[in-house]
């Protein structure tokens, strides 16, 4: 993320843009404002889970005094409303509409009217429990509900120069200073988020006072003895705000130890890679070391042993948290929509401290897959949960899978992913590129033209090209000829080859190149006028297997095509997925095609399908009365992110291979 403007120019991603634009923003403003009646699912089987209507923009007019009611729906959904904002606002800047700012700018005088008269903001306590203010903080979500304003409030400012907005976000934010600030009582939020929020406030502004509140949260955090307990005794609630949630361990929500001494990925994912996303701020705005090298150990941990291959993360519906080291079940995992989306923002962090081509890495994992899933190809249907392998009737029938739903949700209960997933898509030009000082990193290949701010002047970017279809990019770059800069290119892990053309010169400007590749990026120094680079990578469908401690996944292989994760579906293959194994030898064979599905590579690959006993066969036999016959089979995969848009069905990532082991390129034997 860097200084500067983006504007994306490439089909794939507008025609995403024009959906948040067309279809997301309009359809969630009427899902939040109650006017369609759309079927609004719990995320698992849970009856406490508020299900009967949106209620979030009602509970402002409630707060405001504009009308009489109760406060409905989870004590967090203030923050749908915000996230909606947020959305908007990087839609206008993109495109103005003078429309939509008069809604967005309604909104604005809405939230303002409940805000109350020393700041606090909060429509459930303003409304329900005003004596139990910054009380339960355990599970009250009032600081993470700040925190998305807080980020609301800067974009909405910066794209549209609204001040109540501004004004509302600053007075939210001293209020909070007064009674948990440094000088006022102990205390931090359940849920990390207002770390997040207060940064977005100190770059706007470029007030110190929200930086040290962020950097305030991050240190005390986890340093007491037992801050949640010790509340829970002093709270004059007659209810939990959200029952079950004081049960929980304290690695549940990131204060078993303070920040800077975590060194793996715990408890809830989306509080996990939220809290690393402040982290990675304070540590580039404020040169904390303590907290870029914990921000290390977690990620490391993430990545390398409890990430999937999606760039999902959190491995079970218990508390939608991590668990333990290579535990990735791929039926009963979370992955949760928003801790992708968080896992990007934690990513493009990290990349303003260090030029490492795997931060870029790991944002387009998350962005192609699971970040693309969790919406439909309609931008009307919503998954919470991204799963990597469904049973419709285990889904409807083990309550121990309730939350893994094998079609999308028109809305959902607790309903943080739809606008947090909106906000994203909206604001991705903000993640192409990295400017630091003299230097920009290329983050994401997607079409666009940039002007962008470096040391000295600005220099503009105009990148081409239809990746992930293909992998040839090609980059025009100009400045005047006493600017001088840097630019790297990340090279993806993924990709077996590369060669970086320079002014149509490729000598010396290939893979073998020693010096200009580190960290999986590949750097052209001292840039001056104007170049033509082509940056060549080797896209192309193979199969990745995990690491054997995997154990969901030993003898099983996945499909990958560059950055895209793909996997067969019942619609193309038939049920019983399980019983298909794929030729690790065989060549995956690529066509285009422009249908039901969008324009996609799809991939058939050779393989083998177990023939189904009779009816009547016995559950169990001896397994030398018995061998099971298999038939040759061609095995239909799709894009991950495309799935379930054809209905109610069977599909899987992970598919058996007849080795456990795969070698494309080479023959057997070899």
């Amino acid at each position: 993320m860097g200084n500067g403007k983006t504007w994306i120019t490439d089909p794939f991603w507008l025609h995403y843009r024009s959906l948040v634009r067309h279809e997301m923003i309009p359809y969630q403003w009427k899902v939040l404002n109650d006017e369609i009646d759309v079927r609004i699912e719990r995320e698992r089987d849970d009856a406490s889970i508020p299900a009967e209507k949106s209620h979030a923009l009602e509970n402002f007019r409630i707060a405001a005094g504009l009308h009489t009611g109760r406060h409905y729906g989870w004590v967090f959904q203030d923050s749908d409303v915000y996230k909606w904002l947020e959305a908007v606002a990087y839609t206008l800047m993109e495109e103005t509409d003078e429309s939509l700012k008069r809604t967005a700018d309604s909104v604005v005088d809405l939230i303002a009217a409940a805000q109350e008269e020393d700041g606090y903001l909060g429509t459930y306590f303003t409304v329900e429990e005003p004596d139990r203010k910054f009380k339960s903080l355990i599970n009250s979500h009032e600081l993470y509900c700040a925190g998305h304003f807080m980020e609301a409030a800067a974009a909405y400012h910066q794209a549209t120069g609204n001040r109540k907005v501004l004004e509302t976000a600053e007075k939210l934010a001293a209020c909070i200073d007064r009674v948990l600030g440094a000088e006022g009582r102990f205390g931090y939020d359940g849920h990390e988020e207002i770390e997040i929020g207060l940064m977005k406030l100190y770059h706007l502004t470029g007030e110190d006072r929200y930086l040290r509140l962020s950097r305030h949260f991050l240190r005390i955090r986890g340093t007491d003895g037992d801050f949640f307990g010790e509340q829970k005794k002093n709270d004059p609630g007659r209810k939990p705000l959200i029952g079950g949630l004081d049960q929980f361990p304290r690695r549940y929500f990131q204060v078993h130890k303070p920040p800077v001494d975590q060194d793996t990925a715990e408890g809830h994912a989306v509080r996990l890679v939220y809290m690393c996303t402040a982290m990675a701020d304070v540590a580039a705005s404020a040169g904390d070391q303590d907290m870029l090298n914990a921000c290390r150990k977690i990620w490391r941990n993430i990545v390398d042993r409890r990430m999937y291959i999606t760039g999902g993360i959190g491995s079970t519906v218990r508390g939608e948290a991590f668990t333990f080291d290579y535990d990735l079940p791929n039926d009963t995992m979370y992955c949760e929509t928003c801790a992708s989306v968080g896992l990007i923002f934690f990513a493009a962090q990290m990349l303003r401290s260090e030029n490492a081509g795997e931060y870029g890495d790991v944002m387009e994992r998350a962005l192609y897959n699971t970040v693309l899933s969790g919406t439909a190809l309609d931008g009307k249907h919503f998954f919470y949960v991204n799963p990597l392998e469904v049973n419709p009737a285990a889904s409807a029938l083990d309550p121990g899978k309730s939350h893994v739903k094998p079609v999308r949700p028109e809305w959902l209960g607790c309903a943080c992913c739809p606008p947090n997933l909106a906000r994203l898509l909206a604001s991705l030009d903000r993640y192409i590129y990295t400017v630091k000082e003299d230097l920009v990193l290329a983050n994401l290949y997607i079409s666009s033209r940039s002007e962008l701010s470096v040391s000295g002047g600005t220099i503009h970017i105009t990148q081409t090209t239809d990746y992930p279809k293909h992998g040839i990019i090609s980059i025009r770059v100009s400045s005047e000829e006493s600017l001088s800069f840097d630019l790297g290119l990340r090279i993806p892990g993924w990709s077996r080859t590369y060669e970086v053309i320079v002014d149509g010169n490729a000598g010396g400007r290939t893979g073998g190149d020693g010096d200009a590749f580190a960290n999986g990026c590949y750097f052209l120094r001292n840039l001056t006028g104007e170049h033509e680079i082509v940056l060549k990578l080797c896209v192309e469908a193979r199969l990745w297997s995990a690491n054997p401690r995997v154990k969901e996944n030993v003898g099983k292989a996945a499909m990958v095509r560059g950055p895209v994760v793909y996997c067969l579906e019942e619609a193309d293959n038939g049920k019983n997925l399980h019983l298909f194994s794929i030729d690790p030898f065989c060549r995956p064979e690529e066509e285009e095609e422009d249908g039901e599905l969008g324009n996609i590579i799809r991939i058939t690959a050779g393989g083998k399908r177990m023939r189904e006993p009779a009816e009547g066969s016995s559950l169990y036999c001896l397994s030398d009365e018995e061998a099971w016959q298999e038939e040759d089979a061609r095995l239909r995969f799709i894009p991950y992110y495309t799935w379930a848009n054809r209905g109610s069905n069977e599909m899987t990532v992970w598919v058996r291979t007849a080795q456990g082991r795969h070698y494309y390129g080479r023959k057997k034997g070899e």
